[in-house]
């Protein structure tokens, strides 16, 4: 892929364990601070400032710190590395000049391994991007306990609690703005679903057109069924789309595609019309991916099942690394069954887009 295509940028916005940091990049230098004010001025982070050098040779990426006898929050260090990568999506890995406090965390997280051509440690992109306190809002300590239940028949483990508010929150650079997703609220969100779902783009593919008493049906069934999370993505807080994240273990797809335990599904629309087109599927589409990956390591694997006459769908899942599988018939649609594993996902750094702005 080549990742080298991506435009720069110089200003990036980084969440480890929520704390919203402004990474500055004048490259070779990074400076990592808290983030401005919000509207209710309040500020962000700690107020620290750290800086950073990053450095492109021969072998690759080598980042250090500009002070190195300055005490950095960890945070700080989280974040540069984000913008790091985001900034040389063409780097697999990045070798790391730095004092030991600063490394121990990474390597209490197992994210360091040793490399014979180099004297420092060396971090990889792969297990950066697994680690889920970067970008998850509610990052679980350990996973859920594995506990099973039947549902309709079919055994399967008890799902945790349904979170609340934002679960995942990722900046875009080559968009400058930020993805986030959030669970639906029914009465801040129950007009603007309505809307979406009459709009005749999305009822060509959901058929579920109605008034709003018929959506919030719809909306309290799934807020009770453990199987489902409904989730309305934004990107810089702005509501943009619907999505629904299920386990497939319970769902209807699971005698087509063998489902194990922990595979996981989605469905989505783009409710509205400016953020449909391959900018911002780019974005939320690999976005979606990353969080349900994130969401439980023992995840392995994405699977969908997209209309089968849904064209510009599937070509977009296939270029996103979901491999289609083959068609199938549900009772109400002829279906196209996909599937993302976690090691095309994270090996090939499936959420940098082969060529922004792509016809998808």
């Amino acid at each position: 892929m080549p990742h080298s295509d991506l435009p720069p940028f110089s200003d990036f916005l980084a969440r480890p364990g929520g704390q919203p940091l402004r990474v500055a990049l004048d490259l070779p230098h990074l400076v990592v601070q808290a983030a401005e004010r919000n509207g209710d001025g309040h500020g962000d982070g700690d107020g620290a400032r750290s800086q950073w050098r990053l450095t492109e040779t021969a072998g690759g990426l080598q980042l250090s710190a500009a002070r190195p006898e300055a005490a950095v929050p960890a945070s700080h260090l989280w974040a540069a590395l984000e913008a790091a990568f985001s900034a040389h999506p063409q780097h697999a890995a990045i070798t790391l000049a730095l004092p030991a406090a600063l490394l121990a965390p990474l390597a209490q997280a197992g994210l360091l391994r040793a490399d014979q051509r180099a004297d420092e440690p060396v971090l990889w992109r792969e297990a950066l991007w697994q680690h889920p306190a970067l970008w998850l809002a509610q990052p679980q300590p350990a996973p859920h306990p594995l506990q099973y239940t039947l549902s309709q028949g079919r055994r399967h483990p008890r799902r945790p609690a349904k979170p609340s508010g934002t679960v995942y929150q990722r900046h875009i650079p080559w968009l400058g703005q930020s993805l986030s997703f959030r669970t639906v609220d029914l009465v801040q969100d129950l007009p603007v679903f309505s809307r979406w779902m009459n709009d005749p783009v999305v009822a060509e593919f959901w058929q579920e057109e109605g008034d709003l008493a018929r959506h919030r049906a719809y909306l309290e069934g799934l807020a009770v069924d453990p199987r489902v999370l409904s989730l309305i993505g934004c990107f810089d807080g702005q509501p943009f789309g619907y999505f629904e994240a299920y386990w497939a273990k319970e769902d209807r797809i699971a005698p087509f595609c063998d489902a194990q335990d922990f595979d996981r599904g989605w469905h989505a629309l783009v409710g509205e019309a400016r953020f449909r087109g391959a900018p911002w599927l780019t974005a939320w589409m690999p976005g979606m991916s990353h969080y349900l990956l994130l969401d439980d390591c023992r995840t392995q694997r994405i699977v969908i099942e997209p209309r089968a006459d849904n064209a510009r769908m599937i070509r977009s899942l296939s270029r996103c690394g979901y491999a289609l599988m083959k068609e199938f018939d549900f009772p109400h649609k002829r279906a196209m069954l996909g599937q993302l594993l976690r090691e095309r996902f994270f090996g090939e750094a499936l959420w940098i887009p082969a060529r922004p702005g792509a016809s998808l």
